[in-house]
């Protein structure tokens, strides 16, 4: 059949996509190239500015990881059903009942009308479920107005360095980094650029340094007042570092944290390296590699990943505390920070099979316990993985007690409050900062 041209305005960016069918129903064709996507989706800061979080360091602050990667067929993306549908790599065109890669549905309620996407699947009642795209500036806006409502400092925005090379993923991550550059400096929360290196090998560290380079050139990166800065320089992250099957090692990331520190023009960040759980053991998720421990060196913080590593609230006791003390200690002894990742539960039935909910929340208790973990290490920040994520049902957004039934399987949030976790990571900064006192069970809501 041949395509309709359509034209589509996403946060201010003219968009031209080919639609497949005379209804717009399938994935749209992104027509624009990789010049153009710099062109409309690239430009700096210029909107207001509120106060708010203190922005000059990381320290006392909890801050939740932000993914931003849900796209729905005529958001302009191009992407169709990204991250909600199948096949898991963008476009994914497929999101319907028995094909789906999500454990748990966000609660629509609150969203605006023009940002509910009709789906194929229904609820119990009959009635249609909706869900989002991140494309839309008004999504992003209410998850940093909820991060203001319950007292969350911000977020880590995820930017896979994989997405930057195709026009129409280069533009979808533009576009997220911008709608949440905007809502972050709307709400008086902060936010991080962080890279996720999944997926990229040795030979595109210079792609991923030049991208760098339009973000500050282009954007602004880090010249907003709501950016977060740690030891008076803005932070950037790099997530992924010596961790096992991986296309390039710790001394490709080392080129990359050298120019975020010394180019004369663009050196002036600090860095932030997510690392494997087991880097000090050098096991299991870890590489073998005899030159990560002096690339982490070379960095401000480091930040080991949990998820899926720690099973219950026993683990927290007799793995996670002692080993974040000795991951404390290592990290003082090199004049490093410390950032220990804390997660809700996990589960990832749809998108890869398994076990249904294979690390269960316990309506908070696993959560609770892991921020005592780190409370108890002596660490004093922490990094929650996610706000968003459904895929892997670690999301601690607004999610619903009332999903869509039929041939896929989905949580609910155990009739708790649908903001029972905004809540509780509320509560958690509060912790982490000695507002409240140390207590093994998690507070009661008044």
């Amino acid at each position: 059949m041949k395509g309709l041209l359509t034209k589509l305005t996403i946060a201010g960016i003219t968009v031209f996509a080919v639609c497949l069918t005379a209804s717009c129903s399938n994935i749209e064709k992104f027509t624009l190239t990789y010049d153009e996507v710099i062109e409309q989706s690239m430009h700096r800061f210029t909107g207001q500015s509120n106060p708010g979080v203190d922005t000059s360091t990381l320290h006392g602050k909890v801050v939740c990881g932000y993914q931003g990667w849900f796209t729905t067929p005529g958001d302009g993306s191009g992407m169709g059903w990204f991250h909600w549908g199948k096949p898991f790599a963008a476009p994914s065109d497929e999101f319907e009942p028995g094909n789906c890669s999500i454990d748990m549905w966000p609660d629509m309620s609150e969203y605006a009308e023009e940002d509910k996407v009709p789906t194929p699947f229904k609820h119990a009642d009959g009635s249609t479920a909706y869900v989002y795209s991140s494309m839309s500036p008004g999504v992003a806006d209410l998850h940093f107005k909820w991060m203001k409502e319950y007292g969350i400092d911000g977020a880590f925005i995820q930017r896979f360095a994989a997405n930057t090379f195709k026009p129409f993923e280069f533009n979808n991550v533009n576009v997220v980094f911008d709608n949440c550059r905007a809502a972050a400096n709307k709400y008086g929360r902060t936010y991080i650029l962080m890279y996720d290196l999944t997926g990229t090998t040795a030979q595109q560290v210079d792609h991923i340094i030049n991208d760098i380079k339009l973000l500050v050139d282009k954007m602004g990166l880090a010249q907003d007042p709501a950016y977060l800065h740690h030891r008076g320089k803005p932070l950037v992250a790099l997530w992924g570092v010596g961790f096992n099957k991986r296309e390039y090692d710790s001394l490709d990331v080392a080129r990359i944290i050298r120019f975020l520190k010394e180019d004369p023009t663009y050196g002036k960040f600090s860095v932030m390296l997510g690392i494997p759980t087991y880097w000090q053991e050098e096991k299991n998720d870890a590489l073998e590699d005899k030159n990560l421990k002096q690339v982490m060196k070379m960095a401000d913080i480091v930040s080991p990943w949990p998820v899926g590593r720690f099973r219950t609230p026993e683990d927290t006791y007799k793995l996670t505390t002692p080993m974040w003390k000795r991951n404390v200690k290592w990290c003082r002894e090199n004049d490093l920070d410390f950032l220990p990742v804390v997660f809700p539960g996990f589960s990832w039935f749809n998108m890869h099979g398994g076990t249904f909910n294979s690390i269960p929340r316990l309506k908070g208790d696993f959560y609770w316990k892991m921020f005592l973990a780190a409370k108890r290490s002596g660490a004093g920040m922490a990094y929650v993985a996610m706000f968003d994520e459904t895929d892997e049902a670690t999301g601690i957004f607004k999610c619903t007690n009332d999903p869509p039934v039929g041939e896929s399987r989905f949580l609910t949030n155990e009739d708790l409050p649908n903001d029972h976790y905004l809540w509780l990571t509320g509560q958690a900064g509060k912790l982490i900062r000695g507002k409240i006192p140390i207590t093994e069970n998690q507070p009661k809501r008044k």
